[in-house]
């Protein structure tokens, strides 16, 4: 058994012979999609009833991964997107939110990205790329070189926060103050027309264009915040769904379940997973709490067809400029689907009618509301998977992936294993770029991620041997994969935090634990995460840790320390009247 080393990219990665790229004069453009919490069945290319017609054009046309996987946290999940590194030697180990008190500053969870990694964005720029980035940032801007221009974007306008609002600049959570937006590495104002996923696609056509005299190539980030609360849409995506959801999350679990089977994605005797213990039973609701849930189920699907439509814009725009042909697109989930309901945060309700946030029903997904799933939806977005965001099992990590474009064989779908730290050297290797641990004259992290251009050119089914050992933890959270198994370890509220063992290959559901059937590969595999964690810097989190607690646990240090500090402050210069006063009095009394 070995464990996955980090490597540098040779030439051998660059594309060499690969189709129709090789007969480009000039090197591909590469456009990076990133969706945020869209479950493994949400997309209609991977057996769903929302219709995503434009993301599902690029799957034809290329390669539909099935077997893909990332980390169960955005931030986490961005850093190793952007970096290829393992997240806590990017230096974002968790979310950093709902970070541990005990955790805050050690080298695996600073919370950005660490100065001894380099993204592939400044990889691309230095080699002649210009590069754009639009949409969710969350790697940092407590400092300006926190910021995507410091990290290889010429342009950029991003939002650092775990999400907000997506009709105007508006917290979506009491932990911010505000939604806080950068254009270029400064803050910025959004316009009076803003919707995220138009905006998005607005700017980076309108940076394109800017750029299009230069004939270089460019790298384009879109991070969309379709689909992570509040779920919010146009009302002309949302109605298409009223209706379509009113049978529940257990119809609607089953029937994406057939639908990825029908997409041959999965084996066809497997078994849909569990959902977690302490969910809610459709049955068992009134009529009008079904009728709630279904509608924010109609708003989820409404903004993920939004965001497919404007992503189809995009597309046009390429084709009418000529860049289309010429063009990489990868598309990918950052984890699960959202599973949390705010609602259950005591006091949450109370914020949302402070804040001026609206629940009606007949207006549900348009500006000033807020929708979400919550876990039982979640669930059935997650199928045929177990969990679903911000936990390990399959329903939290394996995301829809797909590469598509000029050059890419229709490969149809793709079994084997990937991990979200193979994206960084497959675009560079697409851009025939090599990454050595130096750059710009700077020892640098070697990425640990591989490169799947051998799997796009059907070399090979997997980038990973049987022998090779990659792990993955979050918040307590565990996994790691070896030959086709998978070690797995749920934290609370949903998981118990012991540790599993799932032939996953054949048993993708995650419903027949082998532990005991097959001690020694569970002992091994356990060795190999111990040595995993131990490599990367992954520290155990405290007893009775929950990442959702840990938000508000953290919001309130936080306070009171402003609060402490700001009564120093005011006690100081209260003692600073006095002294003067005094003085006053001695003067007058001297006198």
């Amino acid at each position: 058994m070995k464990l996955v080393k980090p490597l540098a990219l040779a030439a051998a990665l660059v594309i060499p012979a690969f189709g129709a790229v090789q007969a480009q004069e000039t090197r591909p453009n590469i456009v990076l999609i990133l969706i945020d919490d869209v479950g493994f069945s949400d997309l209609g290319a991977y057996g769903s009833e929302i219709a995503t017609p434009n993301i599902d054009a690029l799957a034809a046309r290329g390669a539909l991964f099935s077997n893909f996987h990332a980390s169960p946290i955005c931030a986490p999940s961005r850093a190793m997107l952007m970096t290829g590194v393992d997240s806590h030697l990017a230096g974002v180990g968790n979310l950093p939110e709902s970070l541990p008190l005990e955790h805050r500053g050690e080298p695996a969870y600073l919370g950005h990205l660490a100065d001894d990694v380099v993204t592939v964005a400044s990889r691309l720029q230095a080699a002649g790329y210009r590069t754009t980035m639009a949409g969710k940032w969350h790697l940092g801007h407590d400092e300006p070189d926190m910021l995507p221009p410091a990290h290889g974007f010429d342009r950029s306008f991003a939002l650092d926060a775990s999400g907000a609002d997506n009709w105007e600049k508006r917290s979506y959570l009491p932990i911010y103050d505000t939604a806080p937006w950068f254009e270029d590495g400064k803050p910025a104002d959004l316009p009076e027309d803003f919707y995220s996923s138009k905006f998005i696609v607005d700017k980076t056509i309108q940076y394109l264009d800017q750029g299009e005299e230069s004939g270089k190539p460019f790298f384009s980030y879109l991070a969309f915040q379709a689909n992570h609360i509040p779920l919010q849409a146009p009302r002309e995506f949302v109605d298409k769904y009223v209706g379509r959801y009113d049978k529940g999350w257990h119809e609607l679990r089953q029937s994406r379940f057939e639908g990825v089977l029908g997409k041959g994605l999965v084996p066809q005797d497997t078994a849909l997973g569990p959902m977690p213990e302490g969910l809610k039973e459709w049955d068992k609701l009134s009529d009008d709490e079904k009728k709630s849930f279904a509608m924010n189920m109609a708003v989820h699907a409404g903004m993920l067809e939004a965001m497919d439509h404007h992503v189809g814009r995009f597309v046009e725009h390429l084709k009418e400029t000529g860049e289309y042909d010429n063009t990489i697109f990868l598309v990918l989930s950052d984890n699960g689907p959202e599973p949390n309901d705010p609602l259950a945060t005591p006091g949450f309700a109370q914020w949302l009618w402070w804040v001026g946030y609206s629940r009606d029903l007949d207006k549900l997904g348009e500006k000033g509301t807020y929708a979400f799933i919550g876990p039982e939806f979640a669930s059935a977005n997650a199928a045929p998977g177990s969990f679903f965001k911000l936990y390990a099992g399959e329903g939290g990590i394996r995301v829809p992936f797909i590469v598509s474009g000029e050059g890419i064989p229709a490969l149809g779908t793709v079994n084997g294993f990937s991990f979200i730290t193979d994206i960084a050297p497959t675009i560079l290797g697409i851009a025939g770029v090599s990454a050595t641990d130096e750059f710009e004259g700077k020892r640098v992290k070697e990425m640990t991620g591989r490169s799947l251009l051998p799997v796009l050119r059907g070399e090979k089914a997997s980038p990973y041997s049987d022998e090779d050992a990659v792990g993955m933890e979050a918040a307590g959270n565990v996994a790691l994969f070896q030959g086709g198994y998978k070690l797995v370890r749920n934290m609370p509220p949903y998981g118990d935090g012991e540790y599993y063992l799932y032939d996953v290959a054949a048993d993708p559901g995650e419903t027949e634990d082998m532990k005991e059937a097959e001690p020694e590969r569970f002992a091994a595999m356990m060795a190999a995460y111990r040595d995993y964690a131990a490599s990367v810097g992954a520290l155990e989190v405290p007893a009775g840790y929950e990442q959702m607690k840990q938000l508000t646990v953290n919001r309130l240090h936080d306070r009171r320390g402003q609060l402490i500090a700001a009564a120093l402050v005011a006690l100081a210069v209260l003692a600073g009247l006095v002294w003067l006063a005094v003085l006053g009095v001695r003067r007058l009394v001297s006198r």
